[in-house]
């Protein structure tokens, strides 16, 4: 082996490794000091609101989510929201009440934002609501008014998972419509953000994530969610950080609003979530190893608990990004990961106080 062929193998390794930490390198310290970013509030996050049905509240979480579920409930109907008589669902993932009761209890909430039929600024996690009420049909085609109508987990046990299916939403094709009127007796339905943040009303922080169909695409209803959810921010008083998966949403914060603190999302593709299509299986791959991150120049990364560990979420901190996990949902879990992360979002278990 030549020494000429040597020096290159070695400069380009120093290239190579040069690029990666451009990549991966947060928001400057001087740009941070300029723009008066504030921190990540040090809490605890309820994902989703403390919720008594909806993500996390699983079989495999059963052991420590009973006790997480009743205290949803008890600070829910401390927050005004139903009562004892109520045997289903009380505070559904990503509802008024899971807001108030997390408030109730002092936690942060981490929350997600989407875009209705109409326009509308809305809280809710996924594209459709099969898991969440048992309605295949999706956020994006549905009107605010008709949300209204659609009640969360309507017939299900409080700590339950997965909404039971709606009559006829199962056949193909669907045949579910909307109700011509809300349904008698109390219950939760998808809130407007604008709602959401009169309930909170600064009692606690906020991580407000921005939502997508596809984050590998930007367009101008994508546009249209960013200077909404972020015109209704702009009027709240509270203390609140965004993120998202899409690298745009997060660098549509750099350019347009520097001084609010701003996250990237992400996680290392495995199991079943991870794309079957080779093309998106690499957009995932580089995204896990943040190198998107050039694009977005994030304050801190929300990172999959299981990757706190990982070089790349390292070598980020290390250079100044503040490491937060998602989504936590056992002590043990806990355990594994919080040396590695300096804030949590958590559901399914009541973490212990710091």
């Amino acid at each position: 082996m030549s020494k000429s062929f040597v020096n290159k193998v070695l400069v380009g390794g120093a290239l190579a490794a040069g690029a990666a930490v451009w990549a991966i390198a947060p928001r400057t310290f001087s740009d941070k000091r300029r723009n008066y970013v504030p921190a990540v509030p040090d809490v605890w996050y309820a994902h989703r609101g403390l919720h008594d049905a909806g993500s996390g509240l699983t079989a495999q979480y059963a052991s420590e989510s009973g006790e997480y579920v009743a205290l949803a409930r008890r600070m829910a109907m401390k927050a005004g929201y139903g009562s004892p008589s109520v045997a289903g669902a009380i505070a559904p993932e990503n509802s008024l009440a899971a807001f108030a009761a997390a408030c109730e209890a002092g936690y942060g909430i981490e929350l997600d934002l989407q875009m209705t039929a109409d326009g509308e600024i809305v809280v809710v996690h996924d594209g459709d609501l099969m898991r969440v009420a048992g309605d295949p049909r999706r956020v994006a085609d549905l009107t605010y008014d008709e949300l209204t109508r659609i009640p969360l987990f309507p017939t299900d046990a409080p700590g339950a998972a997965v909404a039971a299916p709606l009559s006829g939403s199962l056949e193909k094709p669907p045949l579910v419509t909307t109700p011509d009127s809300a349904p008698d007796g109390y219950f939760q339905h998808v809130p407007l953000f604008a709602d959401v943040l009169k309930v909170v009303a600064g009692r606690v922080p906020l991580i407000v994530e921005y939502k997508f169909d596809d984050n590998s695409k930007w367009g101008p209803r994508d546009v249209e969610l960013m200077e909404k959810g972020d015109a209704l921010l702009q009027a709240y008083s509270g203390a609140y950080v965004i993120e998202s998966f899409n690298p745009a949403a997060v660098n549509w914060y750099k350019e347009n609003r520097p001084e609010v603190c701003r996250g990237q999302l992400s996680w290392w593709p495995q199991g079943e979530g991870k794309p079957s299509d080779p093309g998106a299986l690499a957009k995932e791959y580089a995204a896990g190893a943040l190198i998107f991150d050039w694009i977005s120049r994030p304050d801190f990364v929300a990172y999959d608990w299981h990757g706190g560990n990982s070089p790349q979420v390292r070598l980020a901190r290390f250079m100044g990004a503040v490491p937060v996990s998602w989504t936590v949902r056992s002590r043990d879990e806990l355990a594994q990961c919080d040396d590695w992360f300096d804030h949590h979002i958590f559901e399914a278990f009541v973490p212990d106080e710091r």
